[in-house]
């Protein structure tokens, strides 16, 4: 999970990005309008933690520019006890949440995998693709019903995979998604091949298909239709 903080209180978004940054969540963060704006034209995320009242824009105009540009991004409003106007018209903007401060983190991390579910899983906690099914919560993965062991690094890239088949991913698509923008101070993206590689090599060892295809000079794509 790609997710986006926008928050201008330092100490909370400090604290935010040190609790939810881990292995399966590639957490950026911004600290203003201008910022998050600026991440939000570059980068696609699966969930924005949107604080409404920034020092230099309004968060609901941000809200706007997520459900014009990525309209399929979930959005958690986070906003102060007496917002509650700028809170009920975020949701009527199409929010998907929110969180009145002082929260609890592990609220809010339970929060944002929901919306997460809603949004890239249809509410779904098992992905299943052919014979291959994925349990998002305790990171299970299992081809034909047996189980085998991914990578943490692995096992998002087999879900971000899934939920995006059909679709032809270069590998800066993915770089991004998995590893957030760190990937600006790389100087290629061959690491990307190396997971790929790993994951079809662990996917056809059980006895899967060969389901992600190279599409050359384009990037990959996974895909039942191996024609």
């Amino acid at each position: 999970m790609k997710i986006l903080i926008v928050e201008d209180e330092k100490e909370l978004l400090s604290n935010v990005n040190a609790y939810l940054s881990n292995g399966e969540i590639v957490c950026e963060s911004a600290s203003n309008f201008r910022e998050a704006h600026d991440k939000l034209i570059a980068f696609v995320y699966d969930v924005v933690v949107l604080d409404i009242m920034l020092p230099d824009g309004s968060g609901l105009d941000l809200l706007g520019l997520i459900k014009e540009e990525q309209p399929d991004t979930g959005i958690l409003i986070i906003s102060a006890k007496n917002a509650l106007d700028d809170k009920l018209e975020g949701l009527n903007l199409g929010a998907d949440d929110y969180l009145t401060k002082p929260f609890h983190l592990s609220e809010l991390n339970a929060r944002l995998r929901a919306i997460y579910r809603r949004r890239k899983l249809q509410g779904k906690s098992v992905l299943t693709f052919e014979e291959i099914q994925v349990h998002i919560d305790n990171h299970e993965v299992s081809v034909n019903e047996v189980p085998i062991v991914l990578t943490v690094k692995e096992h998002e890239l087999l879900v971000f995979f899934i939920t995006n088949k059909n679709r032809v991913l270069n590998k800066q698509v993915i770089a991004e998604h998995l590893w957030g923008d760190n990937v600006d101070y790389l100087d290629s993206f061959d690491f990307v091949y190396q997971h790929i590689k790993n994951l079809r090599k662990k996917l056809v060892a059980a006895g899967g298909e060969n389901y992600i295809q190279t599409i050359y000079g384009l990037g990959y794509k996974f895909s039942k239709n191996l024609s």
